[in-house]
């Protein structure tokens, strides 16, 4: 006899196994993964059940492994849920944002920080960024700063300027750059670092209202299938304890799904609890804070910025100015040793890395500390990879290091990329996915939301179709199977996180957690992917979104 909690017939699951195995109804009991069916009604006189109603029948839906989302920034993005939004097209001109700050302005006292969030140049008809003189419009009297969709530069007006000690005598920062005018006057703008200058000012908001918005937020994730998120930065602020707020957030339920955190080195170096502590002590202090909902993912590290905001370090001049290449955030040296001391202490090391000078500078450190310190399965990360190169892809699966791609650029960016950042040969292969999969590169897919909104099946769509935002096909050489783009949601994510053993496929004994589908993506015309309704989503057998159910 059978004992089962839950029982899910006429199903069509695909397990996305090692040998892309099909079943027809599942049985869980107690959150794992008792029994598969190739049958989609198995007989019942086999089958006990602890609940008269735990049986389900899906009527034809698809069930995949929960979706598993390896870099997005929850905290940051309900952070920005509290600013004024400068996005395009919401925001045609920079008068439409402008707009909204003085709005904003007439309603709120004048020590008030105004903050807007979004702001993409290349999207506005201005085709540039807004500087001070703009803001001061806006808002003569209040500090006000906006900061850009990338969120590698930011703008602030004359008093957030003044109330950060920013002059224009002042020499930029370490890691930073203060944008000046044509007679050397700054202009408002901050770039990676320097950002920070204006950025350590804001008031932060209160913990109440941070667990109000994540417990909203949280349940887009989950509405959008997803059962295991990696925040990409914990330590977005020293005046925030965003470790203690998710913590908090997760024992009161407000985030249903299990969390995967990188931790800023300057949030490990600095923070009293986490300074003395190995990586198995931090993470072992994660699982126990959070009742195993929570684990350390990396130690977070920066080595460029923005190829849209000019920051991404590239080999090659951008195309829209042949004497920029934008810039590494350390000297190799600087670098090298950073990455060999974490390497050291036993963490995983997770390096941003948008450019392809960048990337070859990560892949520089990562191997020099394998080769003082060999470490087996270490599974390092590069953040983004976006202009990877045959050769610097070929480096990582020798080095064994995986790469966490965010193929969204292809849609949102992509047009620029061609026309304006990179031009058309080098924004081709953005986001190399084919390649990658050719030289067996263990890579996953992610949106860096609040960047791009949260969706798997968008990432889906886009990996498998390359089509950009006015509907041109870029790099088509490059695209996957709707197969390959659902494992580096679901399989290959695991396998990022060291649990390959307990999640990311349906198989007996795994973790019960799954996404239920309206139609299958590998049936459907690909085109069609990213509108695929989710009907819903379970997390050790448990319904954390339902629709319909």
């Amino acid at each position: 006899m059978i004992e089962l909690d839950l029982l899910l017939i006429n199903a069509n699951v695909l397990t996305l196994d090692g040998d892309n195995n099909k079943a027809g109804a599942i049985g869980v009991k107690n959150g794992k993964i008792s029994t598969l069916w190739k049958e989609k009604n198995p007989a019942r006189e086999e089958i006990t059940l602890s609940d008269d109603n735990a049986v389900i029948d899906l009527q034809g839906k698809t069930v995949l492994p929960g979706f598993i989302e390896t870099h997005n920034h929850l905290i940051s993005a309900i952070m920005m849920k509290r600013f004024i939004d400068c996005k395009s097209p919401l925001n045609q001109t920079i008068a439409d944002i402008q707009k909204r700050i003085s709005e904003k302005a007439s309603e709120v006292g004048k020590d008030t920080w105004i903050v807007g969030f979004g702001y993409d140049d290349t999207s506005l008809l201005d085709m540039r960024h807004p500087t001070k003189a703009d803001l001061d419009t806006a808002a003569p009297d209040h500090p006000v700063v906006v900061y850009h969709i990338s969120g590698h530069l930011c703008v602030a007006n004359s008093v957030a300027l003044s109330l950060a000690g920013i002059g224009d005598q002042m020499q930029d920062p370490k890691g930073g750059r203060l944008g000046r005018d044509a007679s050397g006057q700054l202009n408002g703008i901050l770039y990676e670092g320097a950002t920070m200058l204006v950025g350590s000012h804001l008031p932060g908001p209160s913990e109440e209202e941070v667990l109000s918005l994540l417990r909203d937020e949280a349940y887009t994730y989950a509405a959008q299938g997803i059962t295991t998120s990696t925040d990409a930065k914990m330590g977005v602020s020293m005046d925030i304890d965003d470790i203690d707020l998710c913590m908090k957030a997760i024992e009161q339920e407000a985030i249903p799904f299990r969390m995967k955190l990188m931790i800023s080195s300057d949030k490990l170096n600095q923070d009293k609890k986490l300074q003395s502590m190995t990586a198995e002590e931090v993470d072992a202090y994660l699982r126990e804070r959070s009742g195993g909902r929570a684990s350390l993912d990396s130690v977070k590290l920066f080595q460029d910025g923005s190829i849209q905001g000019l920051t991404g370090a590239l080999r090659e001049p951008y195309f829209c100015d042949v004497e920029r290449y934008g810039e590494l955030i350390k000297s190799q040296e600087q670098l090298n040793r950073e990455v060999k001391e974490w390497h050291d202490k036993g963490f995983r090391i997770a390096i941003h890395g948008n450019g392809d000078r960048a990337i070859g500078s990560i892949l520089d450190a990562f191997e020099y500390a394998l080769t003082l310190n060999p470490r087996s399965d270490h599974r390092h990360r590069i953040e983004h990879v976006q202009t990877a190169t045959t050769e610097d892809l070929e480096r990582m699966q020798k080095l064994g290091v995986a790469g966490s791609f965010f193929i969204n650029h292809v849609y949102y960016w992509g047009d620029r990329h061609e026309k304006l950042f990179l031009g058309p040969q080098r924004a081709a292969r953005i986001s190399p996915l084919a390649e990658a999969k050719e030289f067996k590169v263990l890579f996953t897919l992610h949106s860096d939301c609040p960047v791009t909104p949260i969706s798997p099946l968008f990432l889906v769509w886009v990996a498998v179709n390359r089509v950009t935002s006015s509907g041109k096909v870029l790099g088509a050489e490059q695209r996957i199977d709707a197969l390959t783009a659902l494992r580096a949601m679901t399989s290959y994510g695991a396998e990022l996180n060291f649990e390959e053993a307990e999640t990311g496929t349906i198989e007996s004994g795994k973790r019960a957690d799954f996404v239920i589908l309206e139609e299958d993506p590998t049936e459907v015309d690909p085109m069609r992917i990213k509108d695929i309704s989710i009907f819903a989503t379970l997390m050790d057998g448990k319904f954390i979104y339902e629709n319909g159910v």
